[in-house]
């Protein structure tokens, strides 16, 4: 194993297979983000999802995707110009990775790629592991979604943001009042069809709990983009707490909870979820922030 990527690992606490799996992919992750960088990549495009909560503000879930925008609506872009530098980026850190691109059947904005790779490489060779973590099948493989909007809704702010390991780099990041309306975007419209997504709802309380107020204005443009807000309509504070209330009372919450409990360690902390919790905390603290 190439001594940068150990010494990313030994900054992990993993005691099993699970733990592994999610550092493994971490660690993956920032590589990609380091080989985006070089490329050039952070010119024209934001960091935004719950993976760029996690390494650069803190939030205490694992996530599997990385999920960009452009700053400027280009339908022209070409993701897979950028992939390669991420293969070379890993190959350099001894990752045989391969590196594809997903054509979706879909007339779709967003531009998807996966890095693929065995988890057997990263695992047979960290020598000192002990079962259970020695016995991950070793077909078993390590699967990161890369996925690009390329015609983002307006009113975004942007903020640069810095990371150390395994070299210094820079990545452009949406402002955190511009994540929180992501999140509420996905919260209230994301189309799941058979289950909830409990890491939309547990990434909520953790803005609510660090009391990020939420940019209004880029969340308007979100909703009117995917049709869940007329063009003409605004969104006052009213409406969306009026909305997010009524999201919750339609919530399955023992789902919702089954969902985020492979992402996080802290059982606890979702013990609580119910409507009344969520709208309660949504009345007490919910912040939207001021217009600049």
């Amino acid at each position: 194993m190439h001594s940068a990527v150990a010494d990313m690992l030994k900054a992990y606490d993993c005691r099993t297979a699970d733990d592994y799996r999610h550092a493994l992919n971490e660690i993956v992750q920032e590589l990609a983000l380091l080989g985006l960088y070089r490329g050039g990549f952070f010119n024209h495009a934001a960091f935004y999802g719950g993976t760029a909560l996690r390494i650069f503000y803190g939030l205490d879930r694992f996530s599997e995707d990385l999920d960009f925008s452009l700053t400027k609506s280009n339908k022209k872009f070409d993701l897979s110009s950028f992939t390669q530098v991420v293969q070379d980026e890993l190959g350099a850190y001894g990752l045989e990775m391969t590196v594809k691109e997903k054509i979706k059947q879909n007339d779709s904005p967003v531009k998807s790629a996966f890095i693929k790779g065995g988890t057997q490489i990263h695992i047979v060779k960290i020598a000192s592991i002990e079962q259970p973590v020695a016995g991950i099948n070793p077909h078993e493989q390590l699967r990161i979604k890369l996925e690009v909007d390329t015609q983002p809704p307006p009113c975004a702010t942007f903020e640069m943001k810095y990371q150390l390991r395994p070299v210094p780099y820079s990545v452009r990041l949406y402002a955190p009042s511009s994540l929180f309306a992501g999140k509420i975007h996905a919260l209230l419209c994301r189309s799941w069809k058979t289950r909830v997504k409990g890491r939309d709802f547990y990434d909520y309380v953790w803005f609510l709990s660090r009391s990020i107020p939420v940019n209004l204005a880029h969340l308007a443009e979100r909703m009117k983009q995917t049709g869940h807000l007329s063009a003409a309509a605004a969104l006052t504070e009213k409406d969306l707490q009026g909305l997010l209330h009524k999201r919750f009372a339609s919530v399955d919450f023992e789902q919702a909870r089954k969902d985020v409990l492979p992402f996080i360690k802290n059982r606890d902390t979702v013990k609580l979820w119910s409507a009344d919790f969520f709208s309660t905390i949504t009345d007490d603290k919910l912040k939207i922030e001021k217009a600049k």
